[in-house]
């Protein structure tokens, strides 16, 4: 889901589409999904595509991007405007489930493909770090001691990065526990995006 690159960038997108460096550890086999333009506004940085979205290959397509569009306020069509949107995971490709949930997203894409797609992107404005894993690698030691701290201090990491919880449906008690979130940060987050989109 990419257009007006030039051919060098093409090859580029088409060697991380065909990618298997973690062949071997992930139990689907190998579906990078990530969508980018050389227009992109805003980038989300999320954790690692599940199950349906590993099917689907369309990046957030699940109860989690429902929500996350709710966040936004954007509807589908302009969430999956490349031109708008950029979407590129910590792990492009469904990492395998554990006993508490999904695998942590593999170690080994972001190091290998994050500055090349960035790059790719140079009229992103925005970068919305969507839970722990994007933060750590993205924050490093800017990050507060907990990721509630995290996304409470958001305007200290602006105007680059916005940190957000995972909106999955598993963080709905999370959501319940933290009221202030919906009030005051996605308060905040909407008229950024309004900003950079309108």
């Amino acid at each position: 889901m990419a257009k007006e690159f030039p051919s060098g960038h093409q090859a580029t997108l088409e060697a991380i589409r065909a990618c298997t460096l973690c062949e071997k550890s992930l139990p689907l086999g190998p579906r990078p999904v990530f969508s980018i333009d050389s227009k992109s506004k805003i980038l989300i940085i999320g954790q690692a595509p599940g199950t349906k979205v590993h099917h689907s290959g369309i990046p957030w397509n699940d109860p989690s991007g429902d929500e996350l569009r709710r966040w936004l306020q954007v509807d589908r069509e302009t969430f999956y405007n490349p031109e708008i949107f950029g979407i590129m995971p910590m792990g492009f490709c469904y990492p395998g489930r554990g006993k508490g949930g999904d695998l942590p997203p593999r170690k080994e894409c972001a190091p290998q493909w994050h500055q090349i797609l960035r790059e790719m992107m140079p009229e992103v404005r925005l970068i919305l770090l969507i839970g722990s894993f994007a933060q750590a690698y993205y924050l490093g030691n800017k990050r507060k001691k907990n990721l509630t701290e995290t996304v409470q201090s958001f305007k200290e990491y602006q105007p680059d990065f916005f940190p957000l919880v995972h909106p999955s449906p598993r963080n709905r008690m999370w959501m319940r526990r933290n009221p202030w979130f919906e009030k005051e940060i996605l308060s905040e987050l909407r008229i950024n995006i309004f900003r950079l989109i309108s």
